[in-house]
């Protein structure tokens, strides 16, 4: 394999050089992008610290750097300029050559984890005999962004569903089904042959239930306490129960599948809260056996407050004070589970930033009590909530929560018709079309904003083709395909030569930073980084292509080469929406 360092590195490398050349300490010779590319590509401004060490103008630090960088082939020029900054262009035989390895090179050059991990990316966490609402859909849309990433730098990565599939909600089904139909076999404590393999509910049904059965349990104190028991049977293994949890299980577990897999998103494990029930006696003991746990009010719980805290770090609390488990009793027997299982380096959670607490306490527990060895990494992502235009929480028109499917469906449909309105695909590729269009709307849309934040949901502004948006990715690369289309020629047999126009340069040295980018957005757990990189590459795609002739040159060495620069695009721009889970059709 074969992979390039990165191009920053490498002038830095260069002037760190000079600057030890000049006698003077070469970590001075840091490069950064120029904040100024009016100007200049890259700078250094190294040379004003320098001078209060070396007791010299900057300007004079500054201009002996530039000396030894003379005639340097990497370098079109080099300017010292008050009063202290280097100013560098790249040579575009230089570029042109780094570009053309840049084609070559496994992943473009971006280099792997040097030290990859087994990582646990925890997210999606619908609860089952629920229909999944858009409150689920940013913990999907970030968290497969996430996953893919990190599986990109070669780590082995291992996405959890994590399903709420335990607790009082089971109970309240059973308990509301049992009212209903009290005929059925699950509830004859007699009954010892064979269930039925068909369920008693379709999940349009059994989506019914819940909530029917949750506002009964809030008038009805008889109907909650049968809840409750019904809960605790179930927990103990009753047999008609639990035939009836898995018949709730797989109907609610066929219906997200298809539900996950329109939008896209891809769970390697389908695991849950009742898979980590076994594993909490051993977690319980653990926690007793290092005398970490104390009993409050009759409940069991772990101090997690450090010295350091600037605020109350109120206790973990592991059973409440009749027995009863609570999410952070699950949440760490997961975490036993996951060692045991997977013995990951990492395990990442996705979910509302409302639970960061909660996850501090749980992570504050795992630690004391040596759930995981010291070098795992135990992190939270907490992402902010996708709002209407009202600055609320997104809703339908007539104020309820939208199921995701809807939403889907509504963005799908509003995509169809302004594809219609244009006339560029046939009616047997609209369907498709529209469907990866209002995906890269929706995606883009949601990660294109830093998770944390908040941010509003533009149905009209995230569909545009125009602007920071998922379509107009798309229309880029739709365009560069029709420019490829139209080529006789042999791509693969198309060399790049040096550019001769600023349009042609700004594409490269914009190319050039991919590797750089995309780091970064590892590092950081951050899709909305990407998503910056690939709308400065499209803007950058677009002036070229707008600026250069590019099937109706004559000159078939600078046509070969337009079309291996525009041919390199493309596949960069489609690794990056690869990573951001959403592709690109044939036309638009």
């Amino acid at each position: 394999m074969q992979y390039m360092n990165v191009l920053i590195d490498l002038i830095t490398l260069e002037v760190s050089g000079a600057f030890e050349k000049a006698g003077f300490d070469p970590a001075y010779g840091k490069v950064t992008l120029s904040n100024r590319p009016d100007l200049c590509e890259y700078q250094c401004n190294g040379a004003l610290p320098a001078a209060k060490v070396y007791h010299k103008a900057p300007i004079q630090i500054a201009s002996a750097v530039k000396a030894q960088l003379d005639g340097n082939a990497m370098f079109e020029s080099v300017e010292a300029v008050n009063p202290g900054f280097l100013n560098f262009k790249l040579a575009n035989e230089f570029l042109a050559q780094y570009v053309a390895e840049m084609n070559l090179a496994t992943h473009f050059g971006v280099q792997p984890e040097q030290d990859p991990r087994t990582i646990v990316v925890d997210y999606g966490g619908p609860n089952v005999a629920k229909p999944l609402h858009v409150g689920h859909l940013r913990s999907a849309i970030i968290g497969e962004s996430i996953k893919r990433i990190y599986r990109f730098f070669g780590n082995h990565v291992i996405g959890d569903i994590h399903l709420g599939d335990w607790g009082l909600q089971m109970g309240l089904i059973i308990a509301q089904v049992q009212l209903d139909h009290p005929e059925l076999c699950y509830f004859d404590p007699d009954f010892t042959g064979e269930y039925p393999e068909q369920a008693p509910f379709t999940i349009s049904e059994l989506e019914k239930i819940y909530p029917e059965a949750s506002a009964r349990s809030k008038v009805d104190s008889a109907f909650a306490e049968k809840a409750h028991q019904a809960t605790y049977l179930l927990q103990q293994g009753q047999r008609g129960y639990r035939a009836m949890w898995k018949k709730i299980m797989q109907v609610s577990v066929e219906d997200l599948k298809k539900n996950y897999e329109n939008l896209d998103v891809h769970f390697d494990v389908w695991l849950g809260e009742s898979d980590a029930q076994a594993y909490i006696p051993q977690m319980l003991k653990i926690v007793e056996d290092k005398h970490l746990a104390v009993e409050s009010d009759g409940a069991l719980v772990v101090p997690v407050q450090e010295e350091t805290d600037t605020k109350e770090m109120p206790p973990c609390i592991l059973l409440k004070s009749d027995g009863a488990t609570l999410y952070a009793t699950t949440d760490l027997a997961t975490i036993v589970q996951r060692e045991q299982d997977f013995h990951p380096g990492k395990i990442l959670y996705l979910t509302d930033k409302r639970q960061s607490l909660h996850f501090e306490q749980v992570f504050r527990v795992a630690r004391k009590a040596e759930l995981v060895p010291p070098t795992t990494e135990l992190a939270h992502i907490g992402f902010g909530t996708m709002n209407g235009k009202d600055g609320k929480p997104f809703k339908t028109r007539e104020g309820g929560v939208m199921r995701l499917e809807v939403l889907i469906r509504e963005i799908t449909d509003y995509v169809t018709e302004k594809i219609k309105e244009n006339q560029t695909v046939s009616d047997e590729e609209l369907p498709e079309t529209a469907k990866k269009i209002a995906m890269a709307a929706l995606k883009y849309g949601d990660l294109s904003n830093l998770a944390t934040k908040d941010y509003v949901f533009d149905l009209d502004r995230f569909s545009s083709f125009e602007g920071n948006t998922g379509p107009y990715i798309l229309y880029t690369i739709v365009r560069i395909k029709s420019i490829l289309s139209k080529y006789t020629g042999n791509v693969s047999d198309c060399k790049l030569l040096p550019p001769e126009s600023r349009q042609q340069k700004d594409l490269m040295l914009v190319l050039t930073r991919m590797a750089d980018n995309l780091t970064s957005a590892y590092r950081n757990s951050a899709p909305n980084e990407i998503c910056a990189y690939i709308y400065e590459l499209a803007g950058a795609a677009n002036k070229f292509y707008h600026d250069v002739k590019i099937i109706s040159e004559p000159d078939e060495a600078k046509k070969a080469s337009y079309i291996a620069l525009m041919d390199l695009t493309k596949r960069v721009l489609e690794t990056c929406i690869d990573l951001l889970g959403f592709r690109a059709p044939e036309k638009m």
